[in-house]
């Protein structure tokens, strides 16, 4: 969101960030597996096995990535806590009943298993985008709205092509979920995730602009909210 130096906190220990992520995996692979039909069904599913993959190695590469805390926030926006709720909640349930939705053979969407391995690729995709982001943000990524003291607007890396890498990459990776299972029934999660995403995305526009000024219109005119391309 924001650029460079701050002075740091002590880093979270790499040992609870990595705690932290196989604990996630857990729960993920246990809501996965009741999706599924248990958990010799998923062993015997090369998707839901795939989409394991990719989540184990996202987490991995973001525990990896846990940065140093930087100092209290110069502005931080109040939180709306259902939308938090929603955003945590929903790429949660959603791999759960998109599994349970291809077990009961609801809405079958047509493609076969050439768009349900898409799906997989999609989610990876997502996650890749949400690496990138973190990456680039470094200490200043934060689960919250807020704008760290002493830094400048973030334009560079995978910011330069879109405004918010991390928001799409959730979304691509909420859809990517629902493909991979092929169901229509789970659709609407997908439309859920992206109204949610972009309301937090607007909040935090607010903020960015409240800080920056001029500096974030003009970045904000240029790129992309979601995709590459003219901004706003």
């Amino acid at each position: 969101m924001t650029e460079t130096p701050a002075p740091a906190v002590p880093a979270r220990p790499p040992l609870r960030a990595l705690i932290g992520g196989v604990l996630t995996l857990a729960l993920d692979a246990a809501l996965l597996a009741l999706g599924v039909g248990g958990a010799h069904a998923l062993l015997r599913h090369p998707r839901a096995v795939g989409l394991l993959v990719v989540w184990a190695a996202g987490y991995g590469a973001l525990a990896a990535l846990r940065p140093p805390r930087l100092r209290a926030a110069a502005g931080r926006r109040p939180e709306q806590r259902l939308l938090l709720v929603l955003l945590i909640l929903i790429p949660l349930v959603t791999p759960m009943l998109s599994a349970w939705s291809e077990r009961a053979g609801l809405w079958p969407m047509p493609g076969g298993a050439a768009l349900r391995w898409a799906g997989v690729a999609v989610a990876a995709l997502g996650f890749l985008l949400r690496i990138l982001a973190m990456a680039r943000l470094g200490a200043r990524f934060s689960p919250v709205v807020e704008v760290q003291p002493g830094h400048t607007l973030e334009t560079g890396g995978v910011y330069a092509l879109i405004r918010h890498p991390g928001y799409a990459g959730a979304c691509l990776a909420n859809l990517g979920v629902v493909l991979a299972f092929g169901s229509w029934a789970t659709m609407p999660l997908v439309a859920a995730m992206a109204l949610a995403t972009q309301r937090r995305a607007r909040r935090e526009e607010r903020a960015l602009e409240a800080a920056f000024g001029e500096a974030w219109r003009g970045y904000a005119a240029r790129v992309g909210r979601w995709w590459p391309g003219a901004g706003r």
